[in-house]
């Protein structure tokens, strides 16, 4: 039996219902904060106090799987996320106080869809810094990263509920996505 995204293989089902019965961590997360040359002005800041201060950036990861057919693996958010619930994104995330680059695109991507990604199969592509998105003071500095993969999600081995599914799509399938507005804004 053929799916949208390859071969049917068991068990499949069960990863859509899913139920995590992890205890949430009570330490804050931490990050460093940089000048916009990528030198570390600040450190201990704590996520979600904002904003933060002009000048300084966080350092994000967004990292696009790509397969041998020229697909994409995006997923889809949880309905419990507080942000952009049930939208759809490339994988990534903040980097913490003392990783780089490199190590948070391969942990954001195992903690969100179960795919352990080797670097060597990982390239960054560019880096933009994001002063402001839509108006409001946002002080990034994005790094987006592609890795090829041939392979499938496993959400039953991620770490986090963050994600409710995911799916390879072809590029005009992504577009359809942004035009319909189902695609995370802070992805452009």
């Amino acid at each position: 039996k053929e799916t949208s995204d390859g071969p049917y293989k068991p068990g499949i089902e069960k990863r859509y219902y899913q139920i995590r019965l992890t205890e949430e961590s009570t330490e804050p997360e931490l990050w460093d904060l940089y000048d916009k040359d990528r030198n570390i002005v600040a450190t201990n800041h704590v996520r979600g106090t904002w904003p933060i201060p002009d000048g300084m950036y966080h350092l994000v990861v967004h990292v696009w799987l790509k397969n041998s057919e020229g697909k994409f693996l995006l997923a889809q958010r949880s309905a419990k996320r507080k942000s952009n619930p049930l939208m759809w994104e490339c994988h990534g995330g903040s980097v913490t106080k003392g990783e780089d680059s490199i190590s948070a695109a391969i942990r954001e991507v195992y903690e969100e869809v179960g795919i352990k990604v080797d670097p060597k199969d990982g390239k960054k592509v560019f880096s933009r810094i994001r002063d402001v998105i839509d108006g409001k003071r946002f002080g990034d500095i994005m790094d987006v990263w592609l890795f090829n993969y041939d392979g499938y999600a496993d959400l039953e081995a991620a770490t986090t509920d963050e994600v409710a599914q995911a799916q390879w799509m072809t590029v005009d399938e992504i577009r359809q996505l942004y035009q319909a507005n189902k695609l995370v804004y802070t992805l452009d």
